[in-house]
């Protein structure tokens, strides 16, 4: 093989190009100031589409927060400001509060036995058998795929105080006191009876997400704390909880953000009865918005829990970022 030399001499010294052709880079040009602004350009009508898509409506609900209006202001157009007197008049009701602190304790208990069940059939499915895993998957994605009003209207047959099948079962089992008991009678239990609708509505996604981060945990893991002798507990502490903990806080936020915003199924239920019992802050906006048509006041109660969602979402992303930052 014969070596071939390429030497600068070859190439005249008073042209750059060249030079740079020789040592075979392609020759660089310096771009104009419009070449430079050419992508912003570009995405500049998408972003001013998401602004206006996202953007107005936010910004139209701030605005209408800060006015009357009521069923009187909306049919004759007329606009009157109030400034803070919305806020002023729901954060100086204390039934606001006590809505506002079972809205946040009702979706911290459905989350939390939510994502604990998910997180149990997602590790169940590592370990049954394919046919099985199979069964259970076709099982959960019926669920899923269930009308969230159809479901509804399920769980009500099945808590009814007079035919519901759950009455009828235990008083087989010889539990004849809840022969005609009603399940609906407080909103304590009502919340719970719609806490575990919501629970099996949320499970399937959480178990498949779950179990999709499970299967991505590498086998040699498993088998490393296998031979070291490690028992189940201590293997899901050093093996698979440090895997799955991100994925978990994130579905852990999302189904947050998702259930604090639960309303179709507690209204459908009891309208957020009895006697407002299980009344939360999105069936409060319905109710104010709506039934009263204080459409100002409503708008308000909607600032205040984008307020809360906000602070939420802002410990996830601080969270999230320090994750980050440790890597």
């Amino acid at each position: 093989m014969t070596a071939v030399h390429t030497t600068d001499a070859a190439v005249p010294t008073n042209s750059s190009a060249p030079r740079r052709a020789a040592r075979g880079g392609a020759p660089r040009r310096r771009g104009s100031r419009f070449d430079r602004s050419l992508p912003y350009l570009l995405l500049a009508p998408a972003l001013i589409g998401i602004l206006w898509l996202i953007g107005w409506p936010v910004l139209s609900l701030l605005v209408t927060s800060f006015r009357r209006l009521n069923l009187r202001e909306l049919t004759r157009g007329e606009v009157v400001w109030r400034g803070l007197d919305n806020y002023t008049e729901i954060l100086g009701n204390p039934d606001f509060w006590s809505i506002t602190v079972r809205t946040v304790v009702f979706t911290v208990v459905v989350v939390g036995v939510s994502v604990l069940a998910g997180l149990l059939i997602a590790l169940l499915m590592r370990q049954i058998s394919p046919v099985v895993r199979i069964v259970l998957q076709v099982a959960m994605l019926l669920a899923w795929a269930m009308p969230l009003l159809a479901a509804t209207t399920v769980y009500q047959w099945i808590f009814d105080q007079q035919y519901g099948i759950l009455n009828k079962t235990l008083v087989g089992l010889g539990f004849d006191s809840f022969a005609g008991f009603s399940w609906f009678t407080t909103g304590t239990s009502t919340l719970a009876v719609v806490g575990l609708l919501i629970v099996w509505q949320a499970i399937p996604f959480l178990a498949f997400s779950l179990y999709a981060g499970a299967i991505g945990i590498p086998r040699d893991q498993y088998e490393a704390a296998s031979i070291d002798g490690a028992s189940a507990w201590q293997t899901f502490r050093s093996v698979t909880w440090p895997e799955l903990r991100p994925l978990l806080l994130m579905v852990t936020f999302l189904s947050m953000l998702w259930d604090f915003k639960v309303f179709a199924q507690i209204w459908a239920v009891k309208k957020g009865g009895p006697d407002g019992g299980s009344t939360t802050l999105p069936v409060y906006q319905y109710l104010e918005g709506i039934s009263k048509s204080h459409f100002g006041v409503a708008a308000a109660v909607s600032v205040v829990m984008m307020v809360l969602l906000g602070l939420l979402t802002f410990q996830y992303l601080r969270r999230l970022l320090r994750q980050e930052g440790t890597l």
